[in-house]
């Protein structure tokens, strides 16, 4: 792959996750030939975060990735499992509703054609990370604490806690819900906020002769929450399950750190919400579950400051928000529209400054992003803790939603910002 350009612009990112990830590929992409970004990541973490739970990458993500380059290489590993097709459940009375990515003719949704993939954050990780190890201009450090960040009209500078300090002429701050970026420099008050819910996951091995209720993956409705069962990979030996549900804030990031760490307590909270389930593997899932891990739901205000003049935050350090089902694409389609309004800026000559560009982006991306914000908050109510009423009217109100959303949802899943007219 092609080297740093002389005059491409040094472009430091904060954040080693899949947000920091693909925004280093997406500005190395859309960069015009004779001017390929300079790009360092630093990772707070000893070594990138190859944990967590598993996401569905909708068609809109899987065509950022093939985009980007990192989607090749995730089907040639054989990460994570195809999707035709997300099952609802409610756990007393069985099948409720199908949300197809099949498509018209069954290859999937948009042009070229994609379905969706479950797959976990590890994974997805490992393939983003391998198609960045491509790159040349693009390196990586981890273990870089930041603990002061400098502007200036010419520069940014980061300093880090162990006395280094490395400048240059944009930050992204693609470093999480609780961004260093954000807090310390781009809008400190802007806090997160506890949602009010919390993911429980684990993965749990099964035999071939495990029976399950789902093709690949299902979402079960009950009472007290709602509880993702799915396979992840290919060879169908594992089930991820996830338990989103309304939880008591213990207060503190200390204090869920410590929550989190009790993983049988973990498991016996989701005996105790969906142990009366009448879907017969729910229960014995739930038992072979391994390593449970409690995930407090952080979100951030809506609206807030995305930008100063050589700073921008992307993914979930600018508008975090609860899980609704598109929030990877979402990530994916900020870096490549970020990356093609900062492009259009340079191949304009850097009239005026980089704000410019900065404020092109904010202004097609705003909208998009207040609908998704909104979107999500029906979802905190979903799986808050309902009585027999509350359930029983939700399990007659989904397969409706599903139905009058579907082309809503579809409009979506068929959106290329590659070649959106940015306006700009």
């Amino acid at each position: 792959m092609a080297p740093a350009s002389p005059d491409g612009l040094k472009v430091i990112i904060l954040g080693g996750g899949i947000a920091g990830l693909t925004t280093a590929l997406a500005l190395t992409k859309y960069a015009p030939p004779n001017q390929v970004p300079r790009i360092e990541i630093f990772e707070i973490r000893p070594e990138p975060a190859t944990i967590g739970g598993a996401v569905n990458l909708t068609p809109n993500a899987l065509r950022m990735l093939d985009h980007l380059g990192a989607l090749p290489i995730i089907r040639e590993r054989d990460y994570g499992r195809t999707i035709d097709y997300l099952e609802i459940f409610d756990v007393y009375s069985g099948k409720l509703a199908e949300s197809s990515f099949a498509g018209p003719e069954g290859k999937g949704i948009g042009n070229p054609p994609y379905k969706a993939l479950r797959i976990t954050r590890g994974d997805a990780l490992k393939g983003v990370l391998a198609a960045v190890e491509k790159q040349e201009n693009i390196t990586m450090t981890c273990g870089k604490r930041t603990v002061k960040i400098d502007e200036t009209k010419d520069s940014v500078t980061l300093t880090f806690e162990d006395g280094e300090s490395v400048s240059a002429d944009l930050l992204m701050g693609c470093d999480g819900i609780h961004s260093v970026t954000r807090l310390k420099h781009v809008e400190p008050e802007r806090k997160a906020v506890y949602s009010g819910v919390s993911n429980a996951f684990g993965f749990a091995p099964i035999d071939k002769d495990f029976k399950v209720h789902f093709e690949c993956t299902a979402i079960n409705f009950a009472r007290r929450g709602m509880l993702l069962t799915s396979y992840h990979s290919s060879a169908a030996d594992s089930v991820y399950v996830g338990g989103l549900m309304q939880v008591e804030d213990v207060g503190s990031r200390d204090g869920w750190k410590a929550v989190g760490a009790d993983a049988e307590k973990t498991r016996q909270e989701l005996l105790n919400r969906f142990g009366d389930a009448k879907i017969p593997c729910i229960v014995p899932l739930i038992q072979k579950a391994q390593d449970f891990y409690l995930w407090p739901v952080f979100t951030l205000s809506k609206e807030g400051k995305w930008s100063t003049d050589r700073v921008m935050l992307l993914g979930d350090a600018a508008h975090a928000m609860p899980p609704q089902g598109e929030s990877t694409g979402i990530v994916f389609e900020d870096t490549v529209l970020f990356a093609r309004c900062l492009t259009r800026w340079i191949e304009k000559g850097k009239p005026n400054t980089m704000k410019e560009a900065f404020d092109a982006y904010e202004k097609l991306r705003r909208a998009r992003i207040d609908v998704a914000f909104e979107e999500s908050k029906s979802v905190v109510k979903t799986v808050s803790d309902a009585g027999w009423l509350g359930h029983t009217i939700k399990t007659f109100v989904v397969p409706w939603y599903l139905w009058f959303t579907r082309a809503y949802r579809e409009k979506h899943f068929v959106e290329d910002v590659t070649t959106v007219d940015i306006g700009y």
